[in-house]
């Protein structure tokens, strides 16, 4: 990752883009104290993309000598010639830039440990769960630690540098409850490396007995009633209303395929307590969980409006959307192996805070539901989404009541957003994310609490 791109500038006859990748990926599985995976890869190579009058070329190969780089160039090249030769149409050429220099990395200043230490820390967290709560079904623990460091080098002499880790430690508890099985879990971590989050075990208990608690709450639970109800989503419910439902209805690619925020721009789709933001690096003076400061193609990433008080003003644009559109780039093409094409992609998508306690809203709610932790869930590009909800409360005359067992919530995003009438003042974000479109790539998404109103599907 110490190879100097410069010196293969020479090579690039149209716009182009060369970027060298290394991704290093450890992965732990322990499930009722029996370890089922343990698997570390690394990919490396490196690859060019070449754009001439509208096409793409693209070319990588997994080695990382002289020969190999400079064969991808002319690869790259001689494929956007190939493709270009196909048409007579000539197409607008990328405004020029301004070039950037970025150096950015996340690597840990702690001592590293081996991967026979680390699998040791999780199996002394299985222990202490089997121990002390030996009524369980079944328990779970899965590490996923992600490294991508990359250099990026444009016709533009824009030339970045990142390394930016994430390590994801799952907690998954499950209990029976007349033959039917009650489960629940946490994540822990996020932007860092294993010792950022993980220095002690013991550090997790509490967190892993509030875990229990909140399982037990929930095996006494009862099912939610169907219908349209008065609901608080939580952030990390919210979170994941604003990256499947509206942040892919807004990705300028979407936008083009016939995405339905394509007849809303500039029109309010949004409660006026609604902005949405997807944000490129920082947010509230803190480093976000997927920094991005020269996205994939040498664009300065940038915060990227997509809602502002309930009016819909933009999309998310890589370099050839935001030609069509006649915008500025807007730093959102990512890739996630050095053998993927950058697409467009989220980056940290969230709902800003309000001005509301969770207290204030709870209290103005006489029959509804406080739904707090999502699991899987699909969405479309009518902005129609159907989100499963692992943990949730039943709201009665302004109060928390019984834990809910599993349900659903479904809608139209843009529509259950017209409906918010509070939005609390505490923001967290979701870590966990890894977002599959055509190819998998981690993302985080957040936000604020929000009242609104929204179709429970009842019993799951």
């Amino acid at each position: 990752m110490t190879i100097d791109l410069k010196k293969y500038q020479f090579l690039f006859k149209n716009y182009t883009e060369l970027r060298v990748q290394k991704t290093e990926s450890k992965h732990l599985c322990f499930v009722k104290g029996e370890n089922t995976v343990s698997e570390k890869t690394i990919s490396s190579g490196v690859s060019a993309r070449s754009y001439k009058n509208g096409f793409w070329g693209f070319a990588s190969h997994s080695e990382l000598d002289e020969s190999s780089l400079k064969t991808v160039i002319r690869q790259a090249n001689d494929n956007a010639a190939f493709l270009s030769s196909k048409t007579v149409q000539k197409s607008k050429s990328f405004p020029a830039t301004v070039n950037h220099h970025s150096v950015n990395t996340f690597c840990t200043t702690k001592p590293r440990k081996s991967f026979n230490e680390i699998m040791a820390f999780v199996q002394e967290i299985d222990q202490y769960i089997f121990r002390k709560y030996s009524k369980l079904l079944t328990r779970g623990l899965t590490l996923s630690c992600l490294d991508m460091e990359k250099t990026l080098l444009t016709s533009d002499e824009t030339l970045a540098y990142s390394m930016v880790p994430r390590t994801l430690l799952c907690v998954f508890l499950d209990i029976e409850k007349d033959q039917e099985p009650i489960e629940l879990y946490e994540v822990f971590g996020g932007l860092g490396q294993f010792e950022d989050y993980f220095s002690d075990p013991k550090l997790l208990y509490p967190k892993i007995d509030q875990l229990y608690e909140d399982l037990m709450l929930k095996k006494e639970g009862v099912y939610a009633k169907a219908g349209i109800k008065e609901c608080i989503l939580d952030s990390e419910v919210s979170g994941i209303l604003a990256h499947e439902a509206i942040g892919h209805t807004t990705e300028a690619d979407f936008v083009l395929g016939g995405s339905i925020a394509k007849d809303y721009l500039d029109q309010q789709v949004a409660s006026p307590l609604i902005s949405l933001i997807d944000f490129a690096h920082t947010f509230q003076g803190q480093t976000c969980p997927i920094p991005v400061y020269i996205d994939d193609e040498g664009t300065k990433a940038q915060d990227t409006i997509i809602i502002d008080q309930g009016v819909l003003q933009g999309f998310m644009h890589n370099k050839e959307t935001a030609l069509k559109f006649n915008v500025p780039p807007t730093g959102h093409a990512r890739a996630f192996k050095f053998s993927d094409e950058p697409l467009i992609r989220m980056r940290n998508t969230a709902i800003l805070p309000g001005d509301n306690s969770i207290k204030e809203m709870i209290a103005s709610i006489e029959d509804g539901y406080y739904f707090k932790k999502p699991g899987g869930g699909q969405a479309d590009s009518t902005s129609e989404f159907m989100f499963a909800i692992e943990q949730g409360f039943e709201i009665k005359n302004g109060k928390l009541g019984r834990a809910l067992k599993n349900t659903t919530i479904s809608g139209l995003a843009f529509e259950v957003l017209k409906s918010v009438s509070m939005v609390s003042d505490d923001f967290q974000w979701s870590v966990s994310g890894m977002c599959g479109k055509k190819q998998l790539i981690p993302v985080s998404d957040g936000g604020p609490a929000l009242k609104c109103r929204v179709n429970v599907g009842g019993r799951a």
